[in-house]
C-alpha cells in the first residue's frame, strides 16, 4: 500500500511539473491545517505578494487567484509553491505529515511564516514530519538572500513581536533546500494590504522584495 500511495504521489507530481512546462500561471498555494491556528489570517498577503511578483520578474503570476489547499491532500502536489502562516496551534496527522514530506522531497517547496505564537507548535510538528533532520539557520551570504533583491544582513524585521533579531531557518533534501522559515520577521504581515498593518511603505517593499527572493530561489532551484 506504501508503495503505491508513493507511486501516486509521484505521477500527481509529475503531472504538475508537465502543467507548468505548458505555460500554466504561477500561484502561492496556501496550507490549511488543524490545531487551532489562524491558516487563513491576512487572506490579501498572497495577491499582493504575487502583483509585486509580476511586476518586478518575469514570473507569469496569477494576481487573481487566491488558492487554499489541505495539508493532507494530493492536490497539495499541483503546486510548486506552498505557503503556511498563522498563530497558535498546528496539529498534524501521522498521514498529513507524510504527505507533506513526500510533497518536499519530490519537488515541492513550502514558505512558513511565523506571524507570532506559531514557531513552538510548527517546530514540534515539523520534527514529525522530519524526524531525521534539523532545521538550520541559513548563513547570510545564502543564496535566498541574494537572488534578486540584496539582503546582506538577513531577514528584513517587519513586525516588532518580541523585539528579538529576525531568523531564517531551512530543511535541505538532498542538497535542495525545500523548506525555509522565517521566525521574528513576519514577512507576510508585509505583504498584507497597507491599511492592515499600517506598515511604513519603505517596510512593506522590503517584505515583498524578500518575499520575491523567496519564491525567485524556490522556483530556480
Amino acid at each position: 500500500m506504501m508503495i503505491l500511495s508513493l507511486l501516486l504521489w509521484d505521477a500527481t507530481w509529475m503531472h504538475a511539473q508537465a502543467v507548468e512546462r505548458q505555460g500554466s500561471k504561477f500561484v502561492i498555494a496556501r496550507v490549511k491545517y488543524d490545531g487551532g491556528g489562524d491558516w487563513y489570517n491576512d487572506p490579501s498577503s498572497e495577491l499582493n505578494m504575487l502583483r509585486f511578483l509580476k511586476e518586478h520578474s518575469n514570473v507569469d503570476a496569477d494576481v487573481r487567484t487566491e488558492v487554499h489547499v489541505e495539508i493532507g491532500s494530493e492536490k497539495l502536489f499541483s503546486y510548486p509553491f506552498a505557503f503556511m502562516t498563522g498563530h497558535g496551534n498546528i496539529r498534524l496527522s501521522d498521514r498529513e505529515a507524510a504527505n507533506l514530506r513526500s510533497y518536499l522531497e519530490n519537488g515541492g517547496f513550502l514558505y512558513v511564516d511565523d506571524d507570532y505564537g506559531f514557531d513552538k507548535a510548527f517546530r514540534r510538528e515539523i520534527k514529525n514530519v522530519f524526524p531525521d533532520r534539523e532545521m538550520v539557520e541559513l548563513p547570510f551570504d545564502h543564496g535566498i538572500y541574494h537572488v534578486h533583491f540584496p539582503f546582506p544582513n538577513g531577514l528584513p524585521k517587519i513586525h516588532e513581536h518580541d523585539n528579538e533579531a529576525p531568523q531564517g531557518f531551512g530543511i535541505f533534501h538532498e542538497g535542495r533546500l525545500v523548506l525555509f522559515y522565517t521566525y521574528e520577521s513576519n514577512l507576510a504581515d508585509g505583504w498584507a494590504d497597507p491599511d492592515v498593518h499600517k506598515n511604513p511603505e519603505e517596510v512593506r517593499r522590503k517584505a515583498l522584495q524578500m518575499g520575491m527572493n523567496i519564491i525567485i530561489w524556490a522556483l530556480k532551484n
